[in-house]
């Protein structure tokens, strides 16, 4: 216990600014059922001068690394009874410094229903997606034909379960889809539009009736009143990413592809470029889009938090009118 707060406390100290033994100090007073206002106004010889604004976030960021680790301690538990924990695989999860990216590499492992990838494994269609992976020279559907069955009426029915074993692979790699999640969150616009019908009902979300700003750059205020709107059903809100980018093969499916070395003119690569492109609009796309949505409300409710707890703050010390 000891040495799970002397590592979180050395994290939240340098994202706070403060030393390693103050950020350890707070803790141990919010731990012994001190509250944060106290602890700024009459404990500051124990945290060694640790304002509100430093002890509202070490709070926020206590409560979320604690949360991470308790998930962490979950994931490791069921990897190892599924008997596929590996150290590699145990010390990429110790080093995960997210949810999301905890959660990233959980996915290959998380119980899940019987989906169709696992589905065209059982009739014998791995060896194909491993195939057709492996050497791009062949014709997909050349190769296919090796696999029809009983089960697996033709070439078409064996390629589609090839690709439902290779786009779950690929929407499964952690690392690939943490640098998805990064490019989005740098390159994507969040998007509001008046639902049809909803322009008089809702005229007090007027602002944003036809409304594109850059995801990363939407203050709280805004985005608020965005998911406001959406949750009263006079807007629909969406995450558009390359959106004005005409090319034939997006940035997104460009990077799918990259991470398999899939690029070339043989004919492997051109159905592998499909599958990549098959995987971020019918897997990755939606998870994102609903990633980026929760971490815009997350990131909005936080600001307008500090927003007022700093308002507050200052009416409460301004002095007395008159």
């Amino acid at each position: 216990m000891a040495s799970d707060i002397k590592r979180i406390a050395a994290i939240i100290a340098a994202e706070i600014g403060a030393r390693p033994e103050q950020a350890a100090a707070a803790i141990g007073l919010l731990d012994e059922g001190a509250t944060v206002p106290f602890v700024a106004r009459y404990r500051k010889e124990v945290t060694g001068g640790l304002d509100d604004t430093q002890l509202r976030d070490l709070s926020e960021r206590l409560a979320y690394l604690r949360e991470l680790d308790a998930r962490r301690e979950t994931i490791v538990s069921s990897i190892r009874e599924q008997g596929k924990l590996t150290e590699e695989l145990e010390a990429k999860i110790a080093a995960a410094a997210t949810k999301a990216e905890l959660e990233d590499i959980y996915l290959p492992y998380k119980p899940k229903r019987r989906t169709k990838a696992e589905i065209a494994r059982e009739r014998g269609l791995g060896p194909l997606a491993e195939a057709i992976l492996a050497d791009r020279s062949k014709a997909p559907a050349e190769l296919a034909l090796a696999y029809v069955t009983e089960e697996v009426t033709d070439a078409k029915a064996a390629l589609e379960g090839a690709r439902d074993i290779l786009s779950e692979q690929f929407a499964e790699n952690a690392d690939l889809v943490g640098k998805l999640r990064a490019y989005m969150k740098e390159r994507a616009f969040l998007r509001a539009k008046v639902v049809d019908g909803k322009q008089e009902a809702g005229a007090k979300f007027a602002d944003y009736f036809d409304h594109v700003e850059r995801w990363s750059g939407v203050p709280s205020h805004r985005a608020l009143a965005m998911l406001r709107g959406r949750n009263e059903e006079v807007l629909s809100l969406d995450i558009e990413v390359d959106a004005d980018d005409q090319s034939p093969v997006k940035p997104v499916e460009r990077m799918i592809a990259n991470a398999y070395a899939i690029g070339g003119s043989l004919p492997g690569d051109k159905w592998l470029m499909e599958v990549a492109g098959w995987t971020w609009r019918i897997k990755l796309s939606l998870h994102l889009t609903l990633d980026l949505m929760r971490d815009l409300r997350e990131r909005a409710e936080d600001e307008a938090i500090h927003v007022f707890a700093r308002n507050l703050k200052d009416l409460l010390l301004a002095a007395p009118a008159g």
